[in-house]
C-alpha cells in the first residue's frame, strides 16, 4: 500500500544515525572480510527473490506477469549490490551466503512442491521481505557513498514486493490463517538464527544486531497488521520469534 511506502521513507530519513555511530573505515582488511560474507548475503537474497516470485508465478498463474515483474526486479537489486562488493574491491563469499540461505530456501521449495502458496508467500514475501529491509535501513546509515545510493533505490522497490505478499494475504486471509500461522510458527525463527550468524561481520559494518532485529520485528509485526490480524494474533506469531 502507498501509505506504508510514504511512511516508511518518512521513517527512513528521519531516524538518526546507526547506533554504533561514526562511519566504519572502509578499506581496513576486516571490514573487506566481513563484507564479503554480508556482500554474498544481500546478492544471493536478491537471487533467491527472483526465483522464488518465478515459482509463486506457477502458484498463480493468473499472476504470473506481475510476479515476473518483481522477480526482474530483483535481478536488477542483485547486480547493484555485485557492484557494491567490485567498488570495494571484495570478492562476495557466495559458498557461505548459499549454506545462509539454505533453511528458508528449503523450506520454501518444500512449500512449492506441495502447493501451499501461503506459505511460500509468508517466506518471500513477507519474511524475506522484512530481513531485508530491516537490514537495508540500517546499513543505509554506516554504508560508503557508492553503496548508499544503491540501497536507497533498492529498499523502495521492497516495499512493493512486501506490499504485494501483504495484498495477497489481507484478501485470502480468511482461508489461509490457519496455515499462515503454522508456517510462521516453523519460518520466523530461522530469521533470529539467521541474525545471529551475522551479527559479527555485521558488527564490523557498525551494524548492531539488537538494532536489526528491532527493525525486522517492526516491519514484520506492521505487515501483519497490514493483513488484517488482530493484536493478540500478532503477538502470538511474534512470539515464534522468541521461543
Amino acid at each position: 500500500m502507498v501509505t506504508t511506502l510514504e511512511s516508511a521513507e518518512v521513517a527512513l530519513l528521519d531516524r538518526p544515525n546507526g547506533s554504533l555511530g561514526e562511519l566504519p573505515d572502509f578499506t581496513t582488511e576486516s571490514y573487506k572480510d566481513a563484507y564479503s560474507r554480508i556482500n554474498a548475503i544481500v546478492i544471493e537474497g536478491e537471487k533467491e527473490a527472483h526465483d522464488n516470485y518465478m515459482s509463486i508465478g506457477t502458484l498463480i498463474p493468473e499472476e504470473a506477469e506481475e510476479l515476473k515483474k518483481l522477480g526482474r526486479m530483483e535481478l536488477k537489486h542483485m547486480k547493484g549490490f555485485t557492484a557494491c562488493g567490485k567498488n570495494l574491491g571484495v570478492k562476495a563469499d557466495m559458498p557461505f551466503a548459499k549454506k545462509f540461505f539454505a533453511p528458508l530456501h528449503d523450506n520454501f521449495q518444500k512449500a512449492l512442491q506441495e502447493g501451499n502458496l501461503t506459505t511460500c508467500l509468508l517466506i518471500q514475501a513477507i519474511l524475506i521481505e522484512a530481513f531485508a529491509i530491516s537490514a537495508y535501513h540500517v546499513y543505509i546509515r554506516v554504508a560508503d557513498p557508492f553503496a548508499k545510493k544503491i540501497t536507497e533505490g533498492v529498499v523502495k522497490d521492497e516495499y512493493l514486493h512486501l506490499n504485494y505478499g501483504q495484498e495477497w494475504l489481507k484478501a485470502n486471509l480468511g482461508n489461509c490463517k490457519e496455515e499462515l500461522m503454522q508456517a510462521n510458527k516453523i519460518n520466523l525463527p530461522l530469521i533470529r538464527s539467521m541474525l545471529d550468524q551475522v551479527a559479527e561481520d555485521a558488527s564490523v559494518l557498525h551494524m548492531d544486531r539488537e538494532e536489526l532485529m528491532e527493525e525486522f520485528m517492526i516491519a514484520y509485526q506492521d505487515s501483519l497488521t497490514e493483513m488484517g490480524l488482530d493484536n493478540r494474533e500478532i503477538a502470538r506469531m511474534a512470539l515464534a520469534a522468541v521461543v
